[in-house]
């Protein structure tokens, strides 16, 4: 590629671009010809190179006003007399530049330059198993668990009582090391502390230089009312340890719900099934069902009600988790037919059977009305 093509059109901008138009456009012809997006082409090797070029002289306002007048000439006088640009690749894009590019390519964390982070302890789970009555009213319980805790006797440095970690001379405590390669710099983990930044010479003999040990650990935890199956609790900086002083991790705690006898929950509702006497579907009354409240809730049984009819008490469900307000008590009906009759019973139920006229019960007559017309039609 020659030097010698216009670096307007090599960046492919008109000759009024600004600063933040030629950096965009830049990064755009540099993500295009980077060398790694193009393996083994000379070609895009060259292009890559020529953009670096003209970026570097379009950027500087000195640099740009000579090239505009005199052209690249201009450029190898100013880069030949030392005019102290960006220090950069064989006379490109400065390093930030270049290390922009390099971010946007490879997800960022190239040009830091800082200190390496220390890494976090490792968050932790523990499930725990509850009542609907825990779930209802909440419950304040204690846990025990094993988990890695910090050093006692090094104070979770990892280094021997009476010593401390020196920084890594081979990083110089950034946990990272650098090496040019041609156009590129090369950042990997320091192999001498292994990212951590600091050496220990004298490791703790009680944790090993690790920072932390393994503990037995009780913990007391509030479940507020109105948790349901599957409800994460977080006790921030619980979990496990981080090596030599990180800090630690999180424990979630998951809620499991035991099944009930009687009730079942549906989000803020719970449904129980309610068995009555054909009398007293038949006649109709009244009958005390015990919420979790530990409240007794009268319900009235309208006559005439049928199996499967739900009869909704409204607010006397679960409570709203961390907010106001109930859910409802929904009760289904079933009629229960009587298997013991007395004598006397039956006499009565005959007593009744031979008053019937069918409309007492309107959808069995209309169903044994149409059977008889289906059979009819069949005959006919």
């Amino acid at each position: 590629m020659s030097s010698e093509i216009d670096y307007y059109e090599l960046l492919e901008v008109e000759r009024t671009a600004d600063a933040g138009t030629l950096k965009a456009a830049y990064r755009k012809m540099a993500m295009k010809y980077h060398p790694d997006r193009n393996p083994g082409c000379q070609d895009s090797e060259a292009k890559f190179k020529a953009i670096n070029e003209a970026y570097d002289c379009l950027k500087d306002d000195q640099k740009r006003a000579a090239y505009d007048r005199v052209g690249h000439e201009a450029y190898r006088q100013h880069m030949g007399g030392g005019g102290g640009g960006a220090g950069g690749f064989g006379g490109g894009a400065g390093f930030s530049d270049f290390s922009d590019i390099f971010d946007t390519i490879f997800g960022g964390g190239f040009g830091g330059g800082g200190r390496q982070q220390t890494r976090r302890g490792a968050d932790l789970r523990y499930d725990l198993e509850i009542s609907l009555e825990d779930a209802f009213h909440g419950r304040e319980t204690t846990i025990n668990i094993d988990v890695s805790a910090q050093c006692d006797a090094c104070d979770g440095s990892g280094a021997e009582p009476g010593t401390s970690a020196e920084t890594c001379p081979t990083c110089a405590g950034h946990g990272k090391v650098r090496a040019q390669q041609g156009f590129f710099v090369i950042e990997r983990t320091c192999p001498s502390c292994h990212g951590a930044g600091q050496r220990i010479k004298s490791p703790c003999r009680t944790c090993r230089g690790e920072g932390r040990v393994d503990k037995a650990r009780s913990l007391d935890v509030k479940v507020p009312a109105g948790v349901d199956e599957g409800t994460r609790i977080r006790l921030s900086g619980q979990g496990e340890a981080g090596p030599r002083g990180a800090p630690a991790g999180d424990l979630y705690i998951f809620l499991h719900v035991k099944r009930h006898p009687i009730f079942e929950r549906e989000g803020t509702n719970l449904f129980c099934r309610v068995p009555i006497s054909f009398t007293m579907a038949a006649l109709g009354g009244a009958i005390t069902v015990p919420g979790l409240d530990g409240v007794e809730h009268e319900v009235r049984i309208p006559a005439g009600i049928q199996s499967g009819k739900q009869l909704r008490q409204r607010g006397a469900g679960m409570p709203v988790l961390n907010g106001r307000g109930r859910g409802d008590l929904v009760m289904q009906i079933e009629v229960e037919t009587p298997t013991r009759l007395s004598a006397r019973q039956k006499e009565l139920l005959e007593e009744f059977r031979a008053t019937e006229t069918g409309e007492e019960c309107p959808q069995s007559s209309s169903f044994f009305s149409k059977i008889k017309e289906v059979w009819s039609d069949l005959t006919d």
